[in-house]
């Protein structure tokens, strides 16, 4: 999978990011974790190596956001921790 970092510029209050991520996730369906953050300007989410996310970019700016700038890599994984 890869992480797909999209920065955005419009995104001004919490349901902005819910407007984000329902338009990440309508124009790619099988995008994974899908998260938009306003203070941050950004939303990331996951898909298969090598898809094409331009219609997530495409949707955002029909919406009227901006795309700043786009940033694909391996996925993050965090660590988990276990209390005994």
């Amino acid at each position: 999978m890869s992480q797909i970092t999209l920065k955005i510029d419009g995104m001004h209050c919490p349901m902005c990011e819910a407007h984000v991520a329902d338009a990440i996730r309508r124009a790619l369906p099988e995008a994974k974790k899908v998260k938009a953050n306003h203070r941050k300007g950004e939303a990331t989410f996951l898909v298969a190596e090598g898809l094409d996310y331009s219609p997530a970019t495409k949707a955002l700016e029909d919406g009227g956001y901006r795309v700043l700038d786009r940033q694909e890599g391996p996925e993050k994984k965090g660590f988990l921790f276990f209390k005994k």
